[in-house]
């Protein structure tokens, strides 16, 4: 599979009131191929939401290379034209659901971007529908956005990117301001897009819940990639992302804790169930081999 992102040694700095210069992004060099999930993850000021300002110019890097689809955002000779066609494939779902949704009615306001696209009447009705039945909310297309739950809101902000039909779409933290059943309904959608509908995926998070269900973690720290492998190969080094200030996944610590008390059980399973029965079969284990 090709590359629909990659980046060379990107760097991003801010400047702060009193005119320091804080490294965001340092030297990241990543490819993400078309079609993956990928979970981001990083402390606090890692520079995780940075790097996905970058890769739809809303920010300017102040050095390294983007590339998308082959496209290189960063050449001298891109275009304001370039730039808007790359956005459109790369679509954006911000923290708060409230600062994206901008009509008085839901299938309005999923119509808005295609509208401001210059797609014909009839094509935006298709889109509409059809982004509102892949997130589950075609039954509310005439209600007020402002009655909806949180999760449900932000269902819609997500419809309303889906409509402009990206082949990205990058969510930045877009779980972190729901309840447990917003943030379920919100990962349903977000793992439907990438499974059925073949969309690539960034998603970043803090719930390592969440992490365990992408095919990629790459995890920041201090603006750089501090690891990088599939949910299974960073989720079991568990001393090293507690050292990047990180949690694990609720499954793994437990794991882990049995481990440090004599028992050898692994730490890659992350559902609560398996989890569940391979720890009692080592603890029934240990205590037979202990009488």
């Amino acid at each position: 599979m090709s590359a629909i992102i990659k980046t060379e040694h990107l760097c991003y700095s801010y400047h702060t009131e009193e005119n320091k210069k804080v490294q965001a992004v340092n030297d990241v060099s990543i490819e993400i191929e078309e079609g993956q999930f990928v979970a981001i993850l990083g402390h606090n000021g890692s520079g995780k939401s940075t790097f996905a300002k970058l890769l739809n110019m809303i920010l300017t890097p102040e050095s390294g290379k983007i590339f998308i689809d082959g496209k290189e955002l960063t050449s001298p000779d891109i275009t304001e034209d370039d730039i808007y066609d790359i956005r459109r494939q790369i679509g954006m779902v911000f923290q708060n659901p409230d600062n994206q949704i901008v009509a008085t009615i839901v299938e309005e306001d999923v119509a808005f971007g295609p509208e401001n696209l210059g797609i014909p009447s009839d094509e935006i009705r298709k889109r509409v529908d059809n982004a509102l039945e892949t997130v589950g909310m075609k039954k509310y297309a005439r209600h007020a956005p402002h009655k909806l739950s949180g999760g449900q809101k932000q269902r819609v902000a997500i419809a309303g990117i889906i409509a402009m039909m990206p082949r990205c779409i990058i969510f930045d933290e877009s779980t972190a301001m729901l309840d447990p059943l917003g943030r379920r309904e919100v990962m349903d959608t977000i793992e439907r897009l990438n499974r059925k509908d073949g969309k690539t995926v960034l998603h970043i998070t803090h719930y390592m819940g969440e992490a365990t269900r992408a095919d990629r973690v790459i995890v920041m720290r201090h603006g750089s990639v501090y690891m990088d492998g599939t949910p299974k190969e960073i989720f079991t080094r568990v001393d090293e992302l507690w050292e990047a200030g990180l949690e694990v996944p609720q499954t793994t610590e437990f794991m882990h804790g049995l481990n440090e008390l004599g028992l050898s059980l692994p730490l890659d399973i992350f559902e609560t169930e398996p989890c569940a029965e391979k720890s009692a079969e080592a603890i029934l284990k240990w205590i037979s081999d202990h009488k």
